[in-house]
Parts: C-alpha cells; sequence; structure tokens
C-alpha cells in the first residue's frame, strides 16, 4: 500500500504534523475598546464536501512528484499516522521512492507481508484495479462522481490508465452488489453496511469488493469529520484527519479547510497556516484557492497573511488571482491594525483603504481609518477621518472616535458635545464621555458653557458618581469664585473616594477661603502624614493646585484617549461662562441650574438709569478714581505701549483709567503684567480688569483676573462688580432666569443693593413669580426707594390689566 503510505507521509508531514511541533503563534487581542468595526470577508464560493461521493468535491489529482518536492524541503520532524516513521532521518520522497506499486492495498486490509509477494505481479505493470465503480456512475450520468472516482484511481494507482469508455466495462451482474452501490451513492452508509452484513450472514464466505469497504471507511470518516468540526470538537478532527490521510488531499478541499481551522483554533496556528500553505501551493481549481485565502484571512494574523499571499498566481488577463478580494483583505489588515498598535500595515493596504473611502463614500471606511491613525497618536489624520464618517454618518462607535480625539486634541468642548447623546450606548462610551467632561471642566481659562450644558454633566457626574470631573467641578466653582458650591463638589467626590487627595486639598482651601478654621482641622486631621500641602496650609495665599491626570476610558475592546494634565487656580474669576448654581452639588444630588424656557415677557421694566459702558460697582469705582488721582497726567498724547518698560507701562494704564480711555489701558495693562515682581503683575492683572469693566466687557474682565495671583479682597471685589455687569446684560436681553442666577452668587459675596434687588423683582414679575415679586417689592418700597412703590404698581397691572394700559 505504497502510495497510501505516500499520501500519509506526504501531506500530513505539512499540513497536519505539529503534535511535537505545535506551537501557540499569537497571543489573544486585548480585550479593550474596540471602540473599530472588523471587516468581514465571506468565502465568494462556498465548497461544501460531498459526502455521497467516492472522492468529494470534484478537485485535480494530487502532483505526487510536486508533494514529494514540498515535502523534501520542509523535512519535518513528526508526523501524524497511526505508525511512527522508520526513523528520524527518513523522509516522505525517500518512501515513494524506495515503495512498490503493488504494495497498495485497502485502508481496510492488512497489506501483504513481503513473503507473500508474487514476482510475477512486480513485474507487471497495470495494476489489477476494481473499475465497477467507473461503470456504475457512468450508467447515470454523474459526471462529477466518475471524475471524482478517476481522480481516486489515479492518485492510488499512478501506472493505472482510464478506460476511454466507462461504459464498454463489463456490468456487474450481481444485483445485490449494485443495490449497495446505489446506497453508498446516496450517502446511506448505515444501510450499506447493513447490507453486508446480511449478505454475509447468508451466504458464507462473500466477501464485499474491497473498493467498496475502503470508500464506505472514507465517507464515514469525512461525515465524522464534518460533524466534529461543525460542533468545533476540533482535536476530534486532528484525529481523525490523522487515521484517515486519503482525506487530506485536493479532491477533498472541505477536508482540508477543516483541518486548518482545526489547528488554529487548538493554538497551532503554524500548523494550520501549513495546511493553507499546501493547498496554495498543490490545488489549482481558481474558486477553490480564492475560497483558501478568505478563509484563512479570517483566522490567521496579519503576518501569516502575508506569507499565503506570497504564493498568488497571475490570473492570465495581467491582474493577479486574488484581486476581486483585495480591498476586503486591506480593509482586515487595517482592522487588525486597530487591534494592536504595534502592528505596522503596508503603505499599499492603507493606501488601497484611502482610495475607497473616497470613492465609494462609506462611513465604515472613514471610521476605519480614524482609528488606525488614532491607536498611533497621529491625530490629525485621525481627526479628519472621522470627522468624514461623521458627517456621513452619526453612530456611537463614530462618536466615540471622534470625542477621543478632540480630547487628546484639547478640544473637549466639542468631545462632550459629540458625545453626550451616545453616552449609554455602552461602557465604553460612557467612559468616553466622562473623560470629555473632566477635561472639558478643566479647562484654563474655563469654558464658556450654557446653563443646559453644565446642568447635564452635573447630573452624569452624579449619577455615575465619577470622581475626577467632581473634583473638577469643585475647581471650577472656585474660579468663579463660589466657595460654597466648590465645597460641596470636593465634599461629593471625598465621599465618593475617600482617598482622593487633590479633593481634600481643594476642600481644605476651599474652607479657609470661607474662614471655617474648624473644617479647615478636621481635613488636616484626617490627612495628618498623607499629604504635605494638606499639613501646611495657613492662611490663604495663591496657590495652583495641580490635579492628578484623568483616567483614561481604557474599557474591553475600546482605544484610550489621551489625558490632559489639569491646573486650576484659586483666585478670581476666569473665562466668562454661565456658572453654576450655589447649589450645584448638595448631598450629592444636583439642583440644576435654571433653564431659559421660553416665556412671554410683559412690559414692565424697572426705573433705573440706562446701564453705561463704564458701569461698576461703587467700591471699584472708588478705587479706581483713588488709584488714577495719584498717577501722573503724562498720558494725553498716543504712545505704543509696547515700546514702554513694563513698570512705565503700569503707570500709564492708571493714567488712562483717569482719563476714561479703557481699551487704551488694557493694552498698557498687558504690557505690565511682563514685570518681574510679583506685586507689580497683580497690580496690572488688577488694572486690566478694571478697564475691561468699564468698556463694558465682563467676560474680558474676568480671564484678565487670572492672569496674577491677587488677595482675597481684590478677587472678591472684581467678582462682584462683574457678577452685576452680567446681571444687567442678561436682564437688557430678557433672560431673567439667568439674571437670577447671577444674582444669586453676587448675594452669597456681598449684601445685594436696593437698585439690584429692584432688578430681583422685576425679574419675578416678568416670570410671572407674582408672589416673589410682591415680596421684594414690598422690601424695597419699606426703605423709602420710589423703585420699589413703582415695581408694586406695575404688579398690580400686571394682576389686573386695564384697557389702554400698554
Amino acid at each position: 500500500m505504497f502510495i497510501k503510505s505516500t499520501l500519509i507521509m506526504a501531506f500530513m508531514a505539512v499540513a497536519v504534523a505539529g503534535f511535537t511541533l505545535a506551537t501557540k503563534d499569537h497571543d489573544s487581542p486585548e480585550d479593550k475598546i474596540k471602540l473599530a468595526k472588523s471587516a468581514r470577508l465571506e468565502p465568494q464560493t462556498v465548497l461544501a464536501a460531498d459526502n455521497s461521493s467516492a472522492g468529494g468535491s470534484s478537485g485535480q489529482p494530487v502532483d505526487l512528484q510536486a508533494l514529494a518536492d514540498h515535502i523534501q524541503a520542509t523535512a519535518p520532524s513528526a508526523v501524524l499516522s497511526d505508525t511512527p516513521p522508520k526513523s528520524a532521518n527518513t523522509t516522505a520522497a525517500d518512501s515513494i521512492a524506495q515503495a512498490s506499486p503493488q504494495q497498495a492495498q485497502p485502508q481496510s486490509m492488512q497489506p501483504p507481508s513481503p513473503q507473500q509477494s508474487n514476482p510475477a505481479q512486480a513485474a507487471d505493470n497495470q495494476p489489477k484495479v476494481d473499475e465497477s465503480a467507473l461503470r456504475y456512475f457512468a450508467s447515470r450520468g454523474d459526471k462529477a462522481r466518475l471524475q471524482a472516482e478517476i481522480s481516486r484511481l489515479q492518485t492510488l494507482y499512478p501506472n493505472w490508465t482510464p478506460p476511454a469508455d466507462p461504459l464498454a466495462i463489463p456490468q456487474n451482474s450481481d444485483k445485490q452488489l449494485e443495490a449497495m452501490w446505489q446506497l453508498y451513492s446516496e450517502g446511506r452508509y448505515a444501510e450499506v453496511r447493513k447490507a453486508i452484513a446480511d449478505r454475509q450472514g447468508a451466504e458464507s464466505g462473500w466477501q464485499p469488493p474491497a473498493d467498496l469497504l475502503e470508500r464506505l471507511d472514507i465517507a464515514e470518516a469525512r461525515t465524522r469529520l464534518g460533524n466534529a468540526s461543525d460542533l468545533k470538537q476540533y482535536q476530534t478532527v486532528i484525529d481523525i484527519g490523522a487515521r484517515t490521510p486519503s482525506l487530506l488531499t485536493c479532491s477533498d478541499i472541505d477536508v482540508l479547510w477543516r483541518v486548518a481551522e482545526a489547528f488554529i483554533s487548538t493554538d497551532r496556528a503554524a500548523r494550520g497556516q501549513d495546511a493553507y500553505k499546501y493547498i496554495l501551493k498543490t490545488c489549482t481549481n481558481p474558486q477553490e484557492r480564492l475560497a483558501t485565502i478568505q478563509k484563512a484571512a479570517a483566522l490567521l494574523p496579519y503576518q501569516p497573511m502575508q506569507d499565503l499571499l506570497s504564493l498568488e498566481k497571475p490570473d492570465g488577463n495581467g491582474g493577479r488571482e486574488f484581486d476581486s478580494i483585495r480591498i476586503d483583505l486591506a480593509r482586515r489588515f487595517v482592522a487588525q491594525g486597530n487591534d494592536d498598535p504595534k502592528l505596522t500595515i503596508s503603505q499599499d493596504y492603507l493606501s488601497q483603504v484611502e482610495r475607497v473611502a473616497r470613492s465609494q463614500g462609506l462611513a465604515s471606511d472613514d471610521s476605519l481609518l480614524g482609528w488606525y491613525y488614532l491607536r498611533r497618536s497621529n491625530y490629525a489624520d485621525a481627526e479628519q477621518w472621522f470627522k468624514a464618517a461623521h458627517e456621513k454618518e452619526d453612530s456611537a462607535t463614530i462618536s466615540q472616535g471622534l470625542a477621543l480625539v478632540l480630547i487628546a486634541d484639547r478640544k473637549p468642548q466639542e468631545a462632550e458635545d459629540a458625545m453626550y447623546k451616545w453616552r449609554n450606548e455602552s461602557k465604553d462610551a460612557m467612559a468616553t464621555y466622562l473623560a470629555a467632561t473632566a477635561n472639558l471642566m478643566a479647562l484654563q481659562p474655563p469654558a464658556n458653557l450654557s446653563e443646559d450644558v453644565l446642568g447635564r454633566i452635573a447630573a452624569e457626574v452624579v449619577k455615575q458618581k465619577y470622581v475626577p470631573t467632581a473634583q473638577q467641578l469643585g475647581w471650577f466653582a472656585r474660579s468663579m469664585n463660589q466657595p460654597q458650591a466648590a465645597a460641596r463638589w470636593f465634599e461629593t467626590a471625598l465621599r465618593w473616594k475617600p482617598d482622593d487627595e487633590p479633593s481634600a486639598y481643594g476642600l481644605a482651601i476651599t474652607r479657609n477661603q470661607l474662614n471655617d478654621r474648624v473644617g479647615v482641622a478636621e481635613v488636616q486631621r484626617l490627612w495628618a502624614g498623607r499629604s504635605q500641602r494638606i499639613a501646611v496650609l495657613g492662611e490663604p495665599a495663591p496657590r495652583t493646585p495641580v490635579s492628578e491626570p484623568l483616567p483614561s476610558p481604557n474599557q474591553a475592546g475600546q482605544p484610550a484617549p489621551q489625558t490632559l494634565p489639569l491646573t486650576t487656580s484659586q483666585q478670581g474669576g476666569q473665562q466668562p461662562a454661565p456658572p453654576m448654581a450655589s447649589q450645584a452639588a448638595p448631598q450629592p444630588q444636583v439642583t440644576q441650574p435654571y433653564v431659559n424656557a421660553q416665556i412671554p415677557v410683559q412690559r414692565v421694566a424697572p426705573a433705573r438709569r440706562a446701564p453705561s459702558p463704564n458701569y461698576a460697582e461703587p467700591e471699584t469705582r472708588n478705587r479706581v478714581a483713588t488709584r488714577s488721582a495719584r498717577q501722573p497726567a503724562g498720558c494725553n498724547t498716543t504712545v505704543n505701549a509696547q515700546l514702554l518698560t513694563p513698570a512705565s507701562a503700569l503707570s500709564r494704564g492708571w493714567c488712562l483709567m483717569n482719563l476714561n480711555r479703557p481699551m487704551e489701558a488694557v493694552e498698557a495693562f498687558g504690557v505690565a503684567l511682563n514685570n518681574a515682581d510679583s506685586k507689580s503683575r497683580e497690580e496690572a492683572a488688577y488694572g486690566q480688569s478694571l478697564a475691561y469693566l468699564r468698556a463694558g466687557l465682563a467676560n474680558n474682565a474676568a480671564v484678565a483676573a487670572t492672569k496674577a495671583p491677587m488677595n482675597h479682597q481684590r478677587a472678591a471685589e472684581l467678582q462682584v462688580a462683574i457678577l452685576a455687569d452680567r446681571a444687567l446684560s442678561a436682564f437688557e436681553g430678557k433672560r431673567y432666569h439667568e439674571t437670577l442666577l447671577y444674582l444669586d452668587q453676587r448675594a452669597q459675596l456681598q449684601q445685594e443693593r436696593v437698585d439690584l434687588m429692584v432688578l430681583r423683582g422685576y425679574c419675578y414679575l416678568n416670570l410671572k413669580m407674582y408672589d416673589d415679586a410682591e415680596r421684594i417689592f414690598t422690601a424695597v418700597a419699606a426703605t423709602g426707594s420710589r423703585d420699589g412703590s413703582r415695581g408694586l404698581r406695575d404688579l398690580q397691572l400686571a394682576l389686573h390689566p386695564q384697557p389702554g394700559d400698554y
């Protein structure tokens, strides 16, 4: 049975060798932010094994010489066989050269010993072959099975020549045997076994043809192997393949695919790769070769696939045989690059995906490239592709990728906006959204956020108990000079994470600012020996606390965002922003800021002076006048402030304020900020803030106040003036809820003046909060203010309008 032995040695040495060589070729990918959709490849042609045929699906016979050459080149050290090789140095090619054709015997029978060999038969070059199956399939017109049987017999008997007319083969006169062949052809193998047993019981000494038994064994083995593969019993697949090597040929391509998959699924990827290589080096059917690459691509990593693709052949039309799936392969390889940032994908594949992304306009291709570049910190290209994908399709995955890029590019406000609607899609999506909020609240100067955005951030932070953003909300409140709200946020963060030192430090300095000595002592006691800066905390002094880096949303399959170092100033007002309500984080439930509802506005207004661009609190205006009076009056001419020294620019700034030329003063104070002396820099920042206030630019004044540390008195004074100016501007814009917000925040810092109480009363009146309006106007009228009495009259008109009043 030399041919069978040759097949065992030949293919199994390549495709199924490896019980002694089995290695794990690659680690499984990490469970991360996968946050990229993997491209799918489905074989264009599914070639299932034909369980009812002798040789399986119609394929080409194995080229034994080519196979022997291949084995000689690979020279494996072990084979999968029921019996071990003769010696470690004996190759399959040697077995082919030494074997005798007359040794080929049916698999179910023992091979004869050398003593039983007939010398006359050895000289006969035409072996006796059972050709009854050929006539059977030819008589029924089954060309596929006929060709498969010819291929099988040629493999078993290389010297055999198929008959020119199979129908000329003498017809089998054994009707019972014909019935057995009929059952076999229909795949009814159990019934064939029963028919054989019944006849042997009825006819003593009758033996079925060896060809029938061998074909029956192979067909049953093929069925068992296919069932084991479907049930993912991969070791059974390998065992059956080792015991039935005649299945492992190009004529049974589906069996080869299943054996390759079994090796890969049992951490022997190199053996599976060998099986695919055997197909590509030996088998010639174009559809089967194409399907082999597709199946391999679904199971093998990038580098082994490059080895398989190197076996590609020309298609005869000026192209290559795998051109039809080239783009799909490129997509798959780029997706593998998304999973492993250390994997370098050939630029050729990237260029192919980029070309098809631009030509076909699929958001999935744009997203694929975005993830690839994001994983390699190429944020410019990543942002370009994610934005292109987002314009075509607003999905959770695309928005998440875009948000991660924006966070890394220091654009957390855009990231928060992109992820808010998708935050609940997955854990990764929520982690990305929360990272965006923490980075957003840590911006310096603070971002200009609307009430709605602040409210939804606060609500989500409390719901998720997310410490980094809670801590940053505390620093944000401090920057807006809202120490009570800041203390509540720091306390909330510490309830969720008691060992969060930055929050403890923030709470300590905030309580110190509020003169809560007992509270400061409590924080110092709890953190004794764990934080030097908390231990040495004394009187309020300008500091710049630095928080921990933000944690990244590094969940299953998803990429981590680039977090930003977070710093914030403790003193002064900063970037203009509709600030949080002072009750932003009670217990830790959040009291939402007022919402600008569309409310019909009453045509009533407080009797007050028209707002002036240089309006400021009386204390501030007096301070400016006093400061200006001490300055020399040598600033009547126009001078380029950039040419002055910092000291001269500071003097000129105050002089310009005295002449009511605030915008020129802004420029002069800006130059003075370059002074190396800390007190001079504080003076310049203070002066520039006052200049902006006089120009009616409260937002700019808030930013200027952060340019140098200021003492508590000046910071509070500026904040009071800024909040009052914002309240007036909001009222003039008929944003009454916002006006009340600013008035509430100012009232925490300083007792409300009568004119601002009137403003509050008219806000209540326009919002139809008549009881509150009456309470305010009555209190103002009790002071003797005519504005209070006028407010009460306007209230009565609103409650009981008369014809002709408007």
